[in-house]
């Protein structure tokens, strides 16, 4: 059995914002189980444990593996982890859909941007901005930028649960809704969300729901669910998601955590088995400015901390 664990850290473009805490660099930890990959990363600000937490669940299941003894980890970021690494993958698959464009930052610089943006040649169908981050008034003056510039592009908005009921309702009332494809998790209570909905005719997608593993139910406004295996953990609960939405005719949509290109490669492969139709939200990576494989997909450990290491022939 050849047991490996390591860690890693690769700085951002530039330093972002996770429910208020600044980063400048991703950590998280890639799991091998007999020659096969898995990322542990929980997010700050999104993710239930920490680094700390998940790197000793992480050891504490290397070593009982180690024994031969059977391990079921608690943490969700080290579910996902121990799930990939041990996984049967499909065989076929096919090719991963190209994912949409996400936005975020200052709206006064997005606006300026626009000016020089490629996207007036070939504009995208599908674009993610980041909202409930700053000043009202800003947002919706780059969604209306936005739509005006780009009028076949759908907007896909993300508040991250950022507004109450009343401040999401006058968001709601003025936007372009011809040209919003969906508002994900305006509010932090699914009961506020569907209120907002049906006061504005938005359609909305669950995100935080799902990983908070709250309550939701189906509602003729509700268009998607927004899948973070990072967040939600192990693989079965994510496809007990995934064929629930099948189920109501739901969008599915694989999404990112801002792993590492490991971890992003793996989100793609279950984006391609589980909704080859739709174009995951895994365009975080370009945040990045550093890989941990190379481009034939080997991972580079000679640039990783090793935490644990373990080979033998049994």
């Amino acid at each position: 059995m050849q047991l490996a664990l390591y860690r890693y850290s690769l700085p951002f473009r530039q330093p972002l914002m996770f429910k208020g805490e600044r980063l400048a660099n991703r950590e998280g930890l890639l799991v091998s189980i007999n020659g096969q990959w898995g990322e542990i990363a929980p997010l700050p600000g999104f993710s239930t444990e920490t680094l700390v937490e998940a790197e000793a669940e992480s050891l504490a299941c290397l070593v009982a593996l180690s024994r031969g003894e059977k391990v079921s980890p608690t943490l969700p970021s080290v579910q996902f982890g121990f799930d990939c690494a041990q996984r049967v993958w499909p065989l076929n698959l096919p090719a991963p859909l190209p994912p949409y464009p996400l936005l975020q930052g200052e709206p006064a610089e997005l606006i300026q941007s626009l000016s020089t943006s490629h996207w007036q040649a070939s504009p995208p169908s599908r674009l993610k901005l980041k909202v409930a981050r700053y000043a009202m008034e800003e947002e919706l003056a780059l969604i209306e930028k936005l739509a005006a510039r780009l009028p076949t592009t759908k907007l896909i908005l993300d508040a991250n649960s950022g507004w109450t009921r009343e401040e999401a309702q006058r968001f709601c009332e003025r936007l372009p809704l011809a040209q919003i494809d969906y508002l994900e998790e305006p509010c932090a209570a699914f009961a506020d969300t569907i209120a907002v909905a049906e006061a504005t005719g938005v359609a909305i997608a669950l995100d935080e729901t799902l990983s908070r593993r709250e309550e939701w139910n189906y509602h003729p406004q509700l268009k998607a669910l927004v899948i973070k295996p990072t967040l939600i953990g192990s693989l079965s609960d994510c496809e007990v998601l995934v064929q629930r939405a099948r189920a109501v005719n739901l969008c599915v949509v694989v999404s990112s955590s801002f792993e590492s290109d490991l971890g992003l490669g793996l989100l793609a492969r279950l984006a391609s088995e589980w909704a080859p139709h739709e174009p995951p939200g895994l365009d975080t990576g370009l945040w990045l400015t550093e890989r941990v494989t190379t481009a034939g997909g080997e991972v580079m450990t000679e640039s990783l901390h090793c935490l644990y290491k373990m080979e033998n022939s049994a």
